[in-house]
């Protein structure tokens, strides 16, 4: 099974799981006038969302390269990851002001142990998606998993409070709700923003990260061949890159070894870096004293 199949039957589990929790959350939130609950349920509303952005931008993003795109389409990954992390913004800006809203007007949920049998359902489930699609992530390193991962933890951690919140309403401490329903639409923005921004650096064609670098830079400085580095950039492709180097040679050196030199490094850098997809190496001459040097 590769990363594709992997995140389709992710997301096929999520919309089900999510659509699911929806369903009974709302029912019990408006039934109950929990304002934590209610937040909740919307939140399991974006997380069906997500699920199928999941799969419809995994779709894409497993069709092969082409005439019309070189590389493939695995930037659809970080496209339809944005769509997710915009959903979730908005839906936590509208949870913000209904809770607001219920700590100015004080208002006072129904108690019921529905609610808290509702909320430990949704922890055992979330729970489950979670360690599952983790387990998967680390295997796949595929982004839209990372965000439905995330998701399902961040569920987990929510729904507790929520939890918390209804069990303080037996002792007629009914604010905390509100309040609880202001921090899971904190929380849900925060996480939203940090997707958005990571998914608008690859699309922007950020560099790979540092310690990748540092192990390419490594691996051409153990080449003893090779006399300098000069520029080196990364070209993001998806979840992979492109890494184009110059690097400096013995000027006096035949062209057939150059290029042997060259090739056996391109080889070395893709077996030992897991982001690099292709690596082009530009040889230039090094000549002692000259003022490249």
């Amino acid at each position: 099974m590769d990363r594709f199949d992997v995140a389709k039957k992710v997301s096929i589990l999520g919309i089900i799981g999510n659509i699911f929790l929806f369903v009974i959350k709302i029912f019990i939130g408006l039934f109950s006038k929990s304002q934590a609950m209610i937040a909740d349920a919307l939140n399991s509303a974006g997380d069906v969302f997500a699920s199928v952005m999941t799969w419809i931008g995994n779709k894409i993003s497993s069709v092969p390269h082409d005439e019309g795109h070189n590389y493939g389409h695995g930037k659809a990954e970080y496209i339809f990851s944005m769509f997710i992390s915009i959903s979730m913004m908005i839906v936590a800006l509208k949870m913000l002001y209904d809770a607001v809203l219920s700590l100015i007007l004080k208002n006072e949920l129904i108690f019921s142990w529905m609610l808290i049998i509702v909320c430990i359902i949704t922890i055992v489930v979330k729970l489950f998606l979670y360690l599952y699609t983790k387990n998967l992530y680390n295997k796949y390193n595929n982004i839209l998993l990372k965000a439905n991962m995330v998701d399902h933890r961040n569920d987990c951690v929510i729904t507790f409070f929520t939890t918390i919140a209804i069990l303080l309403t037996k002792i007629n401490v009914f604010w905390f709700d509100g309040l609880v329903g202001i921090g899971i639409s904190i929380w849900i923005f925060g996480v939203g923003l940090q997707m958005f921004i990571e998914s608008y650096n690859v699309l922007m064609d950020g560099s790979i990260d540092n310690n990748s670098k540092k192990k390419i830079i490594s691996l051409i400085k153990n080449n003893k061949k090779i006399k300098k580095i000069g520029e080196l950039y990364s070209i993001p492709i998806g979840y992979k890159y492109i890494i184009v180097i110059t690097v400096y040679i013995d000027g006096k050196m035949i062209t057939n070894k150059s290029h042997e030199i060259v090739d056996n490094l391109e080889k070395d850098i893709i077996r030992e870096v897991d982001k690099v997809e292709e690596v082009l190496i530009h040889v230039e001459p090094f000549i002692k004293n000259n003022k490249s040097n």
